[in-house]
């Protein structure tokens, strides 16, 4: 049983297709079985313009869990002692993995290494641990062993040492549970050494490819709650007209200003010698757009964001309703000085960016670790199921 929302047939011309147009990659924030194997992921790929695929652990717990098509290997592996619950989880995710690398492949080819890619992430766990998220990584590229696939490492102060050393050996990386602009930049420093850093041990730089996971609608849920509060204990009629000017306006701003440290970051003498030697930049993508506040706009976090040179990954309802009613303008360069003068204004009603943005980021972490404890559950629990009915 298909679940709403997901992977409706296109229509003839699709806003889907046409984001392309403005330099933006579609890809599917979205794995299961079926989407593979049915044909589903292909279709995408002629229909809508679809350019790639990211995964995570609540992704794989909600497919493995809350359907029967997992298992085959699930029965393969009951009688597998030699594995433990990460293993066999492992073991599942890194078959679709493969797979959906293999239906990318004809994208990632003609893009010339730029799109194409499916996402496979560290486990959360070792998310605070620098040692240990390079030898995950390593171990993840082998295990997969396609060309067109990216291991994601989450942008904390213990994941950019892994990201540059990953860079540096010719790994692909997409970063995640990025919120800030300034460790937006850190990121982007640490992709431009690793390159630096291949380019001394002789690697080739044309087939390396990297890309910044922004999050975006998370940052509009804190704020606006916060405003809200604000909103009940103020009094002044200027204070009040402020702050629900900023209500769903941050995380777009915030969006814009980050584009334009990419813009930078990817410009002058010390990327043009790397550029030389084919490497292409690590695009921002962004990350959690699809709208959690009924009252906002259900494309928003698409619309808004429409710029050359970035990646969406969007969930399948967001894809559905963008393909329905998708409205395109090259909207990221638009107002810049608006985006700078919305991020003002919430630091003069005394919010803090930088303390939202390190919550933000402190509660994706635990969020992830426990969406992988959770995930293990299940796989604990249908392997089990699978073993007795084997």
């Amino acid at each position: 049983m298909q679940p709403t929302g997901v992977l409706e047939t296109a229509k003839s011309t699709s806003p889907l297709q046409a984001l392309l147009t403005y330099g933006q990659s579609m890809w599917l924030d979205y794995i299961r079985r079926d989407l593979i194997t049915g044909g589903k992921l292909k279709t995408m790929i002629e229909e809508d313009g679809l350019r790639g695929m990211t995964s995570n652990p609540s992704i794989f717990e909600k497919a493995i869990g809350e359907s029967s098509l997992y298992d085959d290997i699930l029965k393969s592996l009951a009688s597998r002692n030699d594995l433990d619950t990460t293993a066999r989880y492992e073991q599942i995710a890194i078959r679709d993995i493969q797979d959906a690398a293999d239906v990318l492949r004809p994208v990632y080819e003609s893009s010339k290494f730029r799109d194409g890619y499916v996402s496979l992430e560290v486990s959360p766990l070792l998310a605070l641990k620098t040692q240990e998220t390079i030898d995950e990584a390593r171990r993840l590229w082998k295990a997969v062993n396609r060309e067109n696939v990216m291991i994601k490492i989450p942008g904390t102060a213990e994941g950019l040492p892994a990201i540059r050393q990953a860079i540096g050996e010719g790994i692909n990386i997409n970063v995640t549970l990025l919120f800030s602009q300034e460790v937006y930049e850190k990121v982007a420093e640490a992709y431009i050494a690793g390159l630096e850093d291949l380019s001394k041990r002789g690697g080739n730089l044309k087939t390396i490819a990297s890309v910044a996971s922004f999050f975006i609608s998370r940052i509009d849920s804190l704020v606006d709650s916060i405003i809200n509060e604000k909103l009940k204990a103020v009094s002044n009629g200027q204070q009040e007209a402020m702050l629900k000017s900023l209500l769903g306006k941050v995380a777009i701003a915030n969006g814009k200003l980050t584009y334009l440290r990419y813009q930078r970051l990817f410009s002058g003498p010390r990327w043009q010698a790397l550029a030389a030697q084919g490497a292409q930049t690590q695009r921002v993508l962004w990350a959690s757009t699809s709208t959690k506040n009924p009252a906002y706009r259900d494309v928003m976090y698409v619309e808004e964001l429409i710029g050359p040179d970035t990646v969406n990954t969007m969930p399948p309802a967001t894809i559905d309703a963008f393909r329905d009613h998708g409205k395109l303008r090259n909207s990221l360069i638009e107002d810049v000085a608006g985006a700078q003068n919305v991020m003002d204004n919430l630091a003069r009603t005394g919010i803090s960016i930088k303390e939202v943005t390190a919550k933000l980021t402190d509660d994706g972490v635990k969020l992830f670790a426990d969406a992988f404890h959770k995930l293990l559950a299940a796989v604990e629990k249908s392997t089990q199921l699978k073993g007795k009915t084997a």
